[in-house]
């Protein structure tokens, strides 16, 4: 058994609902793949890349799994396209009803066609790294050396403002239950 951790955006409705209820009823999805170990508040973050759409809701879920990269991946691509994604006809980082990425699988470093692991634009996004914080701070990223609230930190001067735009939300459908971030994300 290995812990990836996904990571679960969205910012158009589903068959499902709201985003929020996206990525509630995605989690619950996850569990078809491995067992769901921990999961990130939900948050409220800005478009990075594309403006002018609707903010995005993110968290991050650590499942432990015994599929391989690969399985992994098919499984969160048949369930974004479960909750109405449809990859061809999206532009990039435009927006979208569920987008899962494999962030981490352990310390697995890996780089195959249509797979990249660790997720290659990890340790600049502060709306990956802030709930990853939350649920694995101490998590060694194994191609940078760095742990997961060292990555945030190092995010901080460059990048205060999209910092400023992950705004943690309560969602009563979204039970979170993680640890806290060594790192105050707001704080530095």
């Amino acid at each position: 058994m290995r812990t990836a951790y996904i990571g679960l955006g969205g910012n158009l409705p589903s068959p499902a609902g709201s985003p929020q209820a996206t990525l509630a009823a995605a989690a619950v999805r996850l569990g078809s793949l491995g067992r769901i170990a921990a999961r990130s508040s939900l948050y409220s973050t800005a478009p990075v890349g594309l403006s002018g759409q609707p903010r995005f809701v993110n968290a991050v879920v650590a499942l432990e799994t015994c599929l391989a990269p690969r399985a992994i991946l098919d499984g969160l691509l048949a369930i974004e396209q479960e909750f109405g994604r449809d990859r061809s006809a999206g532009v990039a980082n435009g927006p979208r009803t569920l987008d899962l990425d494999l962030l981490l699988l352990g310390d697995l470093v890996l780089c195959e066609a249509g797979l990249e692991v660790p997720h290659p634009r990890l340790a600049e996004r502060a709306f990956v790294l802030v709930p990853l914080c939350q649920i694995a701070s101490q998590i060694v990223h194994p191609r940078l050396g760095k742990t997961v609230a060292q990555l945030l930190h190092s995010l901080l001067p460059s990048s205060q403002g999209e910092i400023n735009a992950v705004v943690q939300i309560q969602d009563g459908g979204w039970p979170s239950f993680a640890s806290r971030c060594n790192v105050d994300p707001l704080i530095g």
